[in-house]
């Protein structure tokens, strides 16, 4: 009797360390999250350093990049699943040693191949950290504070994307591009030496199996799913590669699919689709992250080469979005619990296209204060949606499934972050070549090959194809801004359709089993 007490007032007084600490461990994971996700966003800028320092062509550019997201994406599930069976705190130190030592190998790399292998074990170590940031969050907080914990989280989520060019654009003016990489290795050890005292370790009654079949079709899945949105943009959305790789990538998530949906224990249980609040959540976050994400890429483009801004001064003026973001985002919890989930939502989307329209109308003079307008109105919204889907998705999971939960989460963001790129960036540059003449075909491949051809003409015909090339260029990003407010007015209308009142449903159903 002595023992069992013993042990449980040991217990008992590690859970209220804890909780005492919970505002501190949130610190080290939001540290980590923002990492991940600066990782993900930052290196677009040094494309032009590696050019001349590792002699990369535009291959090996694309796969610099793409490599890291490649094996992120297509990971995240299985990290999620370890993480809930072996304990989150074992997956989140692995991830970010394993993240650190490959950030570190990068920052040396002496050839372009080397620093596509790092960018892969980096997607690695991410895969493993991101989703046990949410999944440690999860149990950490009490129900009576978890989604304002989760709206926190997800505003650094959300800053981080926008902080990636700011801290690459600083680091490149004053050092060299590995500094870019070495920065993590410093977070990672801070991240570490914190989380040895503030993570705690996991104690759950159940260990999920573990579902080696649905991990190794996960993998392959996404992974080819990712691959195939990568590629699209350069070898055409209808080619025969880009068809066939999106068919392997159906067959397998099928199969994973079916596989789920037999297996005792599945590492992700597709009958939470069947949950309108998780289906929906999901759903909000992917096609956020598509507007969010081609949003930033394209306007990076519009703010450098349309407007002359350097790449540091490019992403300072995205801040204002990241500050505003993680604003609505904290704030977003308490309007949740007055609102309800549907009302927050679909206002919040209809407030991200409000944005992009105001985005669409800046014009080839734009002025900064109208820009901010629009960045803030639009971070507004998004800061609105991300976070109560986030948080409505861990709290529809039990907590010995907040790993996949979180993965979930983490996956729909990467997919829809990738197809808005993809998918955007396909169509301005679409929309750019048709507007231009064909005289002008030097300018017809993109629009910093335009400024290039402008610069080798003499005087007057240079100035006047730069002009027209800038002009393309803004009357494209405005067509693709307008064609990314359809698809979150779509979105907004979906969401609101799946979210209906419970009692109206419980009503129809209710009428239809009286009739039959």
């Amino acid at each position: 009797m002595s023992e069992t007490f013993g042990v449980r007032v040991i217990t008992e007084d590690l859970k209220s360390r804890e909780y005492e600490r919970r505002w501190w461990t949130l610190g080290v994971l939001c540290l980590s999250l923002v990492m991940i996700v600066v990782a993900n966003a930052s290196l677009n800028v040094a494309l032009p350093t590696l050019v001349n320092d590792l002699h990369a062509g535009s291959s090996s550019l694309q796969w610099i990049v793409d490599a890291y997201s490649l094996v992120f994406a297509g990971l995240l599930l299985t990290a999620g699943s370890l993480g809930d069976r072996y304990g989150r705190r074992l997956a989140l130190n692995g991830g970010l040693l394993i993240f650190g030592v490959a950030s570190g190998l990068a920052a040396f790399a002496g050839s372009a191949t080397q620093l596509i292998a790092a960018r892969a074990v980096m997607g690695v170590g991410a895969a493993f950290v991101m989703p046990a940031t949410l999944s440690v969050l999860a149990h950490v907080f009490p129900p009576q504070e978890r989604k304002q914990a989760i709206a926190i989280w997800a505003g650094f989520a959300g800053v981080g994307a926008a902080l990636g060019g700011v801290i690459s654009g600083w680091l490149l003016e004053h050092f060299w591009w590995g500094s870019i990489f070495l920065t993590n290795v410093g977070v990672v050890v801070v991240a570490l030496i914190a989380g040895a005292f503030l993570i705690p370790s996991a104690n759950e009654d159940h260990e999920p199996a573990l579902d080696l079949v649905g991990a190794v079709l996960s993998i392959a899945g996404l992974g080819a799913l990712v691959y195939a949105i990568i590629e699209a943009p350069s070898r055409g959305w209808l080619s025969a590669s880009t068809v066939g790789a999106f068919s392997i990538a159906i067959v397998i998530l099928a199969a994973f699919s079916m596989w789920e949906l037999r297996v005792p224990e599945p590492m992700l249980d597709l009958r939470f689709f069947r949950n309108p609040q998780f289906a929906a959540a999901a759903g909000s976050i992917t096609f956020v992250f598509f507007v969010m994400f081609g949003m930033i890429f394209t306007l990076t483009q519009y703010l450098q080469l349309v407007l002359g801004y350097s790449p540091l001064e490019a992403g300072a003026r995205m801040l204002p979005w990241a500050v505003v973001y993680m604003i609505s985002a904290r704030r977003s919890a308490r309007v949740v619990e007055r609102f309800g989930q549907r009302a927050v939502v679909s206002l919040g989307l209809a407030v991200v296209a409000a944005g992009l329209a105001l985005l669409a109308l800046s014009g080839l003079h734009a002025n900064y204060p109208l820009l901010v307008l629009s960045l803030v109105v639009g971070a507004a919204g998004m800061g609105m949606v991300t976070a109560p889907s986030t948080g409505a998705i861990i709290v529809s999971l039990p907590l010995n499934k907040a790993g996949v939960g979180s993965a979930v989460n983490d996956t729909t963001r990467e997919l829809g972050g990738a197809l808005g790129v993809a998918v955007l960036g396909s169509l301005i540059a679409s929309l750019y070549r048709a507007d231009l003449p064909v005289s002008a075909h030097a300018a017809t491949t993109s629009l910093g090959a335009g400024l290039e051809a402008a610069a080798t003409l003499p005087g007057p015909a240079g100035a006047a194809l730069a002009h027209s090339a800038r002009a393309a260029y803004v009357h494209a990003f405005d067509i693709t801004m307008l064609v990314a407010v359809g698809v979150a007015l779509l979105t907004a209308v979906l969401i609101s359709f799946v979210l209906r009142p419970v009692v109206a449903v419980e009503a129809e159903e209710s009428s239809e089993l009286q009739a039959a």
